[in-house]
């Protein structure tokens, strides 16, 4: 299983899913990072607000800011390495990241006859 860190902005809370304006990302995000829990990984997310410690401990989060800002964040990293900057990944590249096969995004299409769209009795 992975081990996947998720160093966040200054948010108000853990998840940044509260407040009067709510970024829509982050809630699909928080879903996604709960699926990979689900799956087994070890998932760990850091507010820069709320653990600063965290960023200063990490040399490689500590080196983006300081030459970045914040702005290199959300910076996403599994296994030890940094896979994402500024922004929040799809739940199709965390599955890569993690090796999970995705599952299909669209479902089989059954035609009048009663074949599915590959011409199998089967879908």
């Amino acid at each position: 299983m992975k081990r996947i860190q998720v160093f966040d902005k200054p948010m108000c809370c853990s998840t940044g899913v509260c407040g009067p304006q709510v970024d829509p990302v982050l809630p699909r995000f928080a879903a996604d990072l709960e699926w990979l829990r689900g799956q087994g990984h070890e998932v760990e997310r850091f507010n820069l607000a709320q653990q600063p410690a965290e960023f200063a401990r990490n040399r490689e989060i500590h080196g983006l800011l300081s030459a970045h800002g914040t702005d290199c964040l959300p910076v996403v990293v599994v296994d030890g390495r940094v896979v994402s900057q500024r922004g929040y990944p799809s739940r199709e590249m965390l599955n890569l990241w993690v090796g999970v096969a995705a599952a299909p995004s669209v479902l089989p299409v059954v035609e009048p006859t009663g074949e599915c769209c590959d011409g199998s009795r089967t879908c």
